[in-house]
């Protein structure tokens, strides 16, 4: 694994266990490397309650119940789509924080969907009515894995930020 990707895990997991929170992940284009680089973590089984890999739409609908509607309409690599995937993972997980992803690292764009090099992100935290954080990131020109790590480490990033606010 990536060694940023490791010392942002080590960073998630301090800060959600200072905080007394815990986290869960709902995983498309990044296959599961967010809820590895967390485990990977000694003490993460304190933190890190449990995670999807919803790789393709049919996962999404029937793991996550995101609205095949909703995913027709925005497309599966929309913010919308990020926030109803955390929206469901928390409550299912009955974490503190839930961090989504999805994005198309390539090679090829279906049609009608955002081109290659684009991810949503979400981050969700119990009794929020809505995500606390969405956004739309476009990085062309990556490598496949290149593209994963980065949308990994940005998940992370927004859970660390958002659990050393809470220990604060």
């Amino acid at each position: 694994m990536n060694s940023r990707l490791e010392l942002l895990a080590f960073a998630a997991v301090r800060n959600l266990a200072a905080a007394g929170l815990t986290l869960t992940t709902a995983e498309s284009c990044t296959g599961g490397l967010i809820a590895a680089a967390i485990t990977g973590v000694p003490g993460a089984s304190a933190v890190f309650r449990y995670g999807w890999v919803t790789y393709c739409n049919e996962a999404k609908e029937k793991l996550l119940q995101v609205a095949p509607e909703l995913i027709s309409e925005h497309t599966v690599v929309s913010e919308p789509v990020v926030a109803a995937m955390a929206e469901s993972s928390l409550r299912q997980a009955g974490a503190d924080i839930a961090v989504a992803v999805s994005g198309n690292a390539g090679p090829d764009a279906a049609a009608g969907e955002p081109p290659v090099g684009t991810v949503c992100i979400a981050l969700l935290c119990r009794g929020a009515s809505r995500p606390l954080h969405t956004e739309t990131i476009y990085r062309p020109g990556m490598q496949r894995n290149d593209f994963r790590a980065m949308v990994a480490a940005r998940a992370l990033e927004l859970v660390i930020a958002h659990s050393s606010q809470q220990s604060s």
